[in-house]
């Protein structure tokens, strides 16, 4: 491809608020293109929400310079080293897509309205999300949480959702706050 200016659109599975999402993708991509490709910059990004407000994915987009098939290939190797989460995609003006991402995710839901009174009196979802971060630190990280009607969920990226489900089993099964939760894998 030649040198020219194209616009690239970055589809990040990954369910993450405007705030997470531009801590965790769209500020390093701006200082990376920034860094790599004089000229490009990081122009918008998204976030895509259910019918009920909770995060589905997020997009970063970009105008970029210079030899596209090029950046697409860079760029892809560092969202990758950064830890970008599998069903990722970047896609160039034209149509040219690259498939990226190699994280693992689960989103746990806190059940927010069957639970007894005592048990959301007694306990406090801070301290269950600390105790949640320490249980699966060596396998994975909290990257949101989202508050709904009726849950809340708390969204772990890392490279084995097995691993991470196999770290929470004990927390799961004892924390009061834990009870008719769910978890899915998202990523």
């Amino acid at each position: 491809m030649t040198d020219t200016a194209s616009v690239l659109e970055v589809r990040i599975n990954a369910r993450l608020r405007s705030v997470q999402r531009g801590d965790r993708y769209e500020d390093p991509l701006a200082f990376w293109l920034e860094n790599h490709f004089p000229g490009s910059r990081v122009t918008g990004g998204g976030t895509l929400l259910s019918g009920d407000g909770e995060p589905l994915s997020c997009a970063v987009t970009a105008d970029i310079t210079g030899d596209a098939d090029v950046v697409l290939d860079a760029l892809v190797e560092f969202l990758d080293e950064i830890g970008a989460p599998r069903g990722s995609s970047a896609t160039l003006t034209g149509g040219r897509s690259r498939d990226f991402g190699s994280a693992e995710g689960l989103a746990l839901y806190l059940n927010g309205t069957e639970l007894g009174p005592e048990v959301y009196a007694d306990n406090d979802v801070n301290e269950f999300l600390d105790d949640l971060h320490a249980s699966v630190s060596p396998f994975g990280t909290l990257q949101a949480f989202w508050e709904g009607p009726k849950a809340t969920a708390v969204y772990i990226y890392g490279p084995s959702a097995d691993a991470i489900r196999e770290a929470m089993v004990p927390l799961l099964a004892s924390h009061p706050l834990a009870q008719h939760s769910r978890l899915e894998q998202i990523a």
